[in-house]
């Protein structure tokens, strides 16, 4: 795959990423007397969708809409097949409320640290960049409901296939040393962080947005404050100026317009941790459809997935030969082990040869060579293993919010 961003070497400060600049009069809706868009369909039921052209959102390229107001917007899976780190322009788009900022005055913007610490503090995004470590590191941003689509029977929201995520190298400062710099008291046992993203259309106008996470989580340092998003500024619509990173959680907790983080005694108690995201206390996440008594808990890490890329369902493939497949994975919560194929419907498995590791948390090159023994129709499978040692499913477990997705993928292909 071609890369378009490299993770060696030392991170960088860029003092003109920020400064006093400010993106404004930004449309974010469709365009005025465009043509009628095209249309793809995704390969589940109703899966018909526009796509949109490059430009219709702001700092976008063509995306598939799912939603305009709040924006929903699915990267097109061929993005995948040709970058490794998913160009900015092209990474998906979610947000939960329709009032958000158009523009950003980042001369006043404040990060404000407040709660159980010894000395509030409000940190300019100057001093984000200058004041503090920075660090870089690979992580994937995945949609909890990413490939909800797929999910049987199907379930209430936005009905993605495979494109709700992206994978991004990330510069930005540890949350530790923020926490550190307020100084946090004893007895501290959460942090909550809220966004400038607030109610509007199915919520009231006075709704925050809000997420917490446990204290040691947060002082792990690999949790940070992002400003950059490969190499250059965070796309307004993936929360610019900064967004808060947790690599190897699902995005639901990756703050976009980071402005509030409060050191608290107790779990948070708003609407998206106490009654959205939320999952079964099983141990894969999973319940049977109107199954009484389960205990639900706030979504967390991520599953391990895989991908091909050089192959797609309904491939013509030579008989006899050497064919060299390749794809992509990621471990989820945490480091990628190993990927595994199966050109025998499963039948059968191979360990895959494994690329260049950018680091625990993104997207990792897989590839192998397959020789089809005969002609006929064949079933290609791909499955990842973490380091935890969570292996994909044959079939996704289900539970009512449509998480956690991550069965194995198969192609199907004609051999001659």
């Amino acid at each position: 795959m071609k890369q378009s961003f490299s993770s060696e070497g030392g991170a960088t400060r860029r003092a003109t990423l920020l400064g006093t600049a400010s993106i404004a009069g930004l449309a974010l809706a469709s365009r005025a007397g465009a043509a009628a868009p095209q249309t793809v369909t995704l390969p589940f039921a109703n899966g018909e969708r526009p796509i949109v052209p490059a430009g219709t959102f702001p700092q976008k390229g063509e995306m598939i809409l799912q939603r305009t107001r709040a924006p929903l917007l699915e990267t097109p899976f061929e993005v995948f097949r040709d970058n490794l780190f998913t160009p900015n322009d092209r990474a998906f788009v979610r947000w939960h409320m329709a009032d958000f900022p158009e523009s950003i005055d980042t001369a006043k913007y404040r990060i404000r640290v407040s709660g159980l610490v010894n000395k509030p503090v409000e940190i300019t995004l100057d001093e984000l960049m200058h004041g503090f470590p920075i660090r870089k590191i690979a992580a994937v941003n995945q949609c909890s409901g990413n490939s909800r689509g797929f999910i049987e029977p199907r379930v209430p929201g936005a009905q993605w296939a495979h494109g709700a995520m992206y994978n991004a190298m990330w510069t930005g400062v540890p949350l530790r040393h923020l926490l550190a710099r307020a100084g946090v008291k004893a007895g501290a046992t959460h942090v909550a962080f809220r966004s400038l993203e607030q109610g509007g259309g199915l919520y009231p106008a006075d709704v925050r947005f809000e997420k917490a996470i446990p204290l040691s989580r947060a002082n792990d340092g690999e949790v940070m404050i992002a400003f950059q998003m490969n190499g250059a500024n965070l796309p307004l619509l993936n929360g610019y100026p900064v967004r808060l990173i947790v690599p190897g959680w699902y995005s639901t907790y990756w703050v976009k317009m980071l402005t509030e983080i409060e050191v608290m005694d107790h779990p948070s108690t708003d609407f998206w941790m106490a009654t959205a995201y939320k999952i079964p206390d099983t141990p894969t996440g999973s319940m049977t459809p109107g199954e009484p008594g389960i205990k639900m808990v706030p979504i967390n890490e991520m599953k391990p997935r895989s991908f091909f890329g050089s192959v797609t369902n309904g491939a013509r493939l030579p008989a006899g030969r050497p064919v060299v497949v390749r794809g992509f994975a990621f471990g989820g919560g945490s480091a990628l082990k190993s990927v595994a194929v199966s050109i025998d419907g499963g039948a059968s498995w191979r360990p895959a040869r494994l690329g260049q590791n950018h680091g625990a948390y993104g997207f990792r090159d897989w590839q192998i060579p397959v020789r089809f023994p005969k002609p006929g129709a064949y079933r290609l499978m791909v499955r990842a293993t973490n380091a935890a040692g969570h292996v994909q499913p044959a079939k996704a477990g289900w539970n009512p919010g449509g998480f956690l997705y991550n069965a194995i993928e198969h192609v199907d292909v004609t051999v001659a």
